[in-house]
């Protein structure tokens, strides 16, 4: 009989001397990707996603890139995790997580994967658990409170399936929909995973009306600290870096990066108005009038610590992170809080200059 006692003690003793230094790579952005001398020191990838369904019976997945092939992108023993799920997928997660039987099947089936292809970790993208999802106005938060103790639960019994593989979760930046993630809650949620991917970006989203830092240094301290006063154990956290720029529509002029009304950006189903979005920092977009103007009129907000523009020609406030301030956010959050790492979203959105990236992989060197 399986232990899920002695899985979760080796996940919560389990402390790596080295900093984490984690990378998704997603299968829609693969055409320029970086070399080795840029993704030297990463120690985690992680190919996203494997859909969520997955693993509810027995079926099978086929990454968009083989594991053997992911690994000649990164230094010599980097570990490859299979990420599952995403914005906007948890019927699956929904579906294994409802009862006892259920997780060990999920999880069996987990295990099972890692093992035909070669994965060495797992990484569990539900967003949410307890609500707040892409389906929130379709499926009420009343509907999925059982998924609030539920999500530890399956948690500990992945952990207790893959044994000594790693188990990974990637948890939400905005205090609201940290529904599953009470006092209560993350020191269950910690015990049963070996490492945090905290989404410390898209702070502002499409449900806000006024406008806001979609990464900033300021929101994504005050994440942290919300998760440290839960229960969450530094250590295991890794903060996150996004690797593109965000931007919404605003109702009038906007002289500051905080605060402006947008116009209505979701409607009340729950869809997408067209009215927001977001920008990698690829070299096409860079090639664009429009993102070029933005990214040279920027501003730098060194009071929240995150860059900004307003667009006149638009109504477009955009919101993106910079080298100098990944550097503070090294400094000031990964470091003053003892943080056992950091993680990107991803790979291949930063190919104008890797920029982004290599300023990651200055601060990784430096903790």
């Amino acid at each position: 009989m399986r232990s899920s006692t002695l899985a979760v003690f080796a996940a919560t003793t389990a402390v790596s001397a080295t900093p984490r230094y984690v990378m998704y790579f997603d299968q829609w952005h693969k055409a320029t990707l970086p070399g080795k001398d840029i993704t030297a020191g990463v120690n985690y990838a992680i190919t996203a996603f494997a859909p969520s369904t997955a693993f509810t019976w027995d079926s099978s997945y086929t990454p968009f890139m083989p594991v053997d092939q992911v690994r000649l992108l990164f230094d010599q023993g980097t570990k490859v995790c299979m990420a599952i799920g995403g914005w906007g997928d948890t019927a699956g997660f929904s579906t294994g997580a409802a009862t006892d039987e259920t997780r060990k099947t999920y999880a069996k089936h987990i295990a099972t994967t890692l093992k035909s292809l070669g994965y060495d970790c797992v990484d569990v993208d539900w967003e949410y658990p307890g609500g707040n999802g892409e389906d929130y106005k379709r499926v009420s938060n009343d509907q999925k409170k059982g998924e609030i103790e539920a999500y530890p639960l399956l948690l500990a019994e992945i952990k207790a399936a893959i044994g000594d593989k790693e188990l990974s979760i990637a948890v939400p930046g905005k205090v609201g929909d940290m529904i599953a993630f009470s006092a209560e809650q993350v020191p269950k949620i910690d015990k049963a995973v070996d490492f945090i991917n905290v989404m410390t970006y898209d702070l502002m989203n499409r449900r806000d009306n006024v406008t806001n830092h979609h990464t900033s240094v300021e929101g994504s301290k005050a994440t942290v600290e919300t998760y440290i006063r839960r229960g969450m154990t530094p250590s295991k956290m890794n903060l996150g870096f996004a690797f593109y720029a965000k931007f919404f529509k605003t109702a009038d002029a906007c002289t500051s990066p905080t605060g402006c009304p947008t116009v209505l950006m979701e409607g009340p189903d729950g869809t997408d108005t067209g009215k927001s979005g977001a920008t990698t920092f690829e070299v096409e977009n860079f090639n664009t009038a429009e993102f070029a103007n933005v990214l040279t009129n920027g501003k730098a907000d060194t009071t929240k610590g995150g860059q900004w523009y307003w667009d006149p020609s638009t109504k477009k406030f955009w919101t993106w992170d910079t080298p100098a301030f990944i550097a503070q956010k090294f400094a000031e959050i990964v470091k003053a809080k003892k943080l056992g790492g950091t993680m990107a979203w991803s790979l291949a959105q930063d190919s104008h200059d890797w920029s982004h990236f290599k300023a990651m992989q200055a601060g990784v060197k430096g903790m």
